[in-house]
C-alpha cells in the first residue's frame, strides 16, 4: 500500500524544523489511520514536537510510536509558580545535559525532550529572570559539572548571584574536587551543595562539616527515580550528619508519595520531589500547572504538622 504523504515526506517535513524530534513517550495503534491523520490528532493537543516512525516494520504504517514533547518554558514559569503557591519551600530547576548519570529513565527523557526542543543554558537563566519578578522562595540548579564548564564556570555561577539562584548542585561533582568551583561560588555568594550518599560511610562527618545551604541526602543507592520503599537506615545517617552541621539536611531520590513524604521529613528538615513531579508534566503538557499544585499541596499537608 502506498501512503501520502509518503514516509520519507514525513521524515523531511520532521527534518524541516517545523517538527522537533524528541524522545518516545508513548505507542498509538492506528490500524485506520494514515500517518499524516495521527499527526493531525495529535496537533490538536499541542501545537508543537511531532514525528512518528513505524514500530515493527520502518517501511509501513499501523503500529506508531509518538515521539512526544515537553511543554514550552512558559508552562515551566506556571509549574514552579503553582508548586510555590501550593508550599513548596524551595524549587530545584534542571538545566538539561545530555548524560546526566545520577537520573532515572524519567529525567533522562525530560533532559533529551528538553534539549531536543531547543532548551539552553541561556534560556534558562531568561527564565528565572522571569520568575523573580514574584518567586521569592529559594531557588537552586540541578546540573552537571561539565555544563558549568563549557559555559564558563565565572560566568555561569556569576550570572546565578545576579538572576537570583542560592545553590549549585553538582552530582557528578566528587567532594574532593569541589574546589573547582568552589572559591567563585563563595566569591558570588553561590551556595554549592553537598550530596551524601548511603555509601559515604566515613565520609559523611568530613562533607557535613563543610556542607553549604542544606545537605542533600540521598536517600538510595541508584539514580533519581520513585521508589514503593526505601529502605536505607537513614536515621543513623542524619543523626552523624547532624552531629557535624547545623544546617538543614533534606532527603530526595525516590519520594512520590505523601507517606514517604512524612516519613522522609519527620527523619530530616525536609522531601525532596522530582521524578514524580515530572511525570505529571509529562502526562498534562501545557495543562501542568494545576495537576502539580495539587500534588505539591498533599505533600505539603502530608508534612504540616512535624
Amino acid at each position: 500500500m502506498q501512503f501520502r504523504p509518503s514516509l520519507e515526506e514525513i521524515r523531511q517535513i520532521a527534518e524541516s524544523g517545523r517538527y522537533r524530534v524528541a524522545p518516545v513517550s508513548c505507542e498509538i495503534l492506528a490500524d485506520i489511520r494514515t500517518p499524516i491523520e495521527v499527526m493531525q490528532i495529535l496537533k490538536n493537543v499541542s501545537s508543537h514536537c511531532y514525528m512518528l516512525e513505524s514500530v515493527e516494520d520502518r517501511t509501513k504504517w499501523g503500529r506508531y510510536t509518538f515521539l512526544g514533547y515537553d511543554p514550552k518554558l512558559e508552562t515551566t514559569a506556571a509549574v514552579v509558580r503553582s508548586a510555590v503557591k501550593n508550599g513548596a519551600d524551595l524549587i530545584e530547576l534542571g538545566i538539561p545535559f545530555s548524560d546526566p548519570t545520577a537520573e532515572g529513565p524519567v529525567i533522562q527523557g525530560a533532559n533529551l525532550r528538553a534539549l531536543s526542543g531547543g532548551v539552553t543554558t541561556d534560556r534558562i537563566f531568561d527564565l528565572v529572570r522571569e520568575l523573580r519578578t514574584d518567586v521569592t522562595v529559594p531557588m537552586v540548579f540541578m546540573t552537571y559539572a561539565n555544563v558549568v564548564y563549557s559555559y564558563g564556570a565565572e560566568i555561569f555561577i556569576s550570572t546565578c548571584h545576579k538572576i537570583g539562584i542560592q545553590g549549585l548542585i553538582l552530582p557528578d561533582l566528587p567532594y574532593e574536587e569541589k574546589e573547582e568551583f568552589l572559591d567563585l561560588c563563595h566569591r558570588y555568594e553561590v551556595d554549592l551543595i553537598s550530596l551524601i550518599a548511603p555509601t559515604s560511610d566515613d565520609r559523611i562527618a568530613m562533607i557535613s562539616k563543610e556542607a553549604e545551604g542544606f545537605v542533600y541526602l540521598v536517600s538510595s543507592l541508584g539514580v533519581t527515580g520513585t521508589r514503593t520503599e526505601i529502605q536505607t537506615d537513614l536515621t543513623s545517617i542524619v543523626k552523624m550528619i547532624r552531629e557535624h552541621t547545623e544546617i538543614p539536611c533534606a532527603i530526595g531520590f525516590g519520594i512520590a508519595r505523601p507517606e514517604q513524604a512524612r516519613a522522609m521529613a519527620a527523619l530530616s528538615d525536609g522531601a525532596i520531589v522530582g521524578s514524580a513531579i515530572i511525570k505529571i508534566i509529562e502526562q498534562y503538557g501545557r495543562d501542568a500547572a494545576a495537576p502539580v499544585g495539587e500534588y505539591v499541596k498533599s505533600m505539603k499537608d502530608a508534612i504540616r504538622d512535624l
